[in-house]
């Protein structure tokens, strides 16, 4: 459970800022899922809806490539997450539901997209922050969780994000808590041990072997001080993560992404406190 300052009367609000669709099912979706089982109020607020996305259902394979396109297939894939969680969801800089996103998917690092004049990774950190902002402000969270600085695996919108958040955090009236996503090294030891325990080793996934680098946002066990441990809410982020077809394969407690890398599902993430000034985790029982 992730810890707040709310009124001990009412239930918490929680905040989630993400780049994308799905990366909000595939990063939180414990903790989302964790949370609305409890009673809390939950609001995912979604940057971009990822027009750059690769599409890994051959049927679907025309999305690829064409932004307005893609970007109204994965705008229903997010309702359907949503919907699937439980929660209420916001569009950056929409605010009908029928109304387009300020800003667009920057692509990954070194794309032509970065170029387009409203791609996120390349707005303004004021102009992001501020629009960052005035969601926290509407639902005032007594919470908000987002990437950590390195935005999970260097993605350019996942380290916006992360700063945007920082920033509108820093900035806002009433001092909230600020928790990024982390992995503890050990975790992801034992994922990797079920993983190739589990899935077909002959089917094409790419397995992470012993000498494969872990992402950045795997850290030494002590810098992770905070956990939602649930695998009962397995099913439900399985559910979720369903609806985003264009972007994931679902499988038996994994899943994979359009690169055939595969993960667990294994019902736990790990999170710290942020410094919203800094970005860097803050040590256990800060305050």
């Amino acid at each position: 459970m992730l810890e707040d300052g709310r009124p001990g009367d009412r239930p918490g609000r929680l905040l989630l800022v993400h780049a994308h669709p799905d990366d909000e099912t595939l990063t939180t979706g414990v903790a989302i899922a964790h949370h609305v089982a409890r009673g809390d109020e939950v609001h995912v607020l979604t940057c971009t809806l990822g027009e750059e996305g690769e599409v890994i259902p051959p049927a679907l394979a025309h999305l690829e490539g064409d932004g307005p396109a893609l970007a109204a297939h994965r705008r229903r894939e997010l309702a359907a997450a949503m919907d699937a969680l439980g929660v209420t969801h916001h569009l950056l800089g929409a605010p009908g539901a029928g109304d387009p996103p300020a800003f667009r998917d920057s692509g990954m690092a070194g794309s032509a997209a970065a170029g387009h004049p409203r791609a996120w990774a390349a707005v303004p950190l004021a102009e992001a922050a501020e629009a960052v902002g005035e969601v926290l402000a509407a639902v005032g969270p007594d919470v908000v969780v987002t990437y950590d600085a390195g935005g999970g695996y260097g993605h350019p919108d996942h380290v916006r994000t992360h700063e945007a958040t920082r920033a509108a955090v820093a900035a806002a009236a009433s001092p909230v808590p600020l928790y990024g996503t982390l992995t503890p090294l050990s975790w992801a030891e034992e994922d990797t041990g079920w993983l190739h325990a589990h899935v077909p080793s002959d089917a094409g996934w790419v397995l992470p072997g012993p000498d494969s680098a872990y992402a950045a946002n795997v850290v030494p066990d002590e810098v992770v001080t905070h956990a939602v441990v649930d695998p009962g809410v397995v099913p439900r982020q399985a559910r979720a993560l369903r609806a985003h077809e264009t972007q994931v394969v679902v499988g038996d407690g994994w899943y994979a992404l359009s690169n055939h890398h595969v993960f667990r599902l294994a019902g736990r993430e790990g999170y710290a406190r942020l410094d919203p000034t800094t970005g860097r985790p803050l040590p256990e029982g800060a305050a």
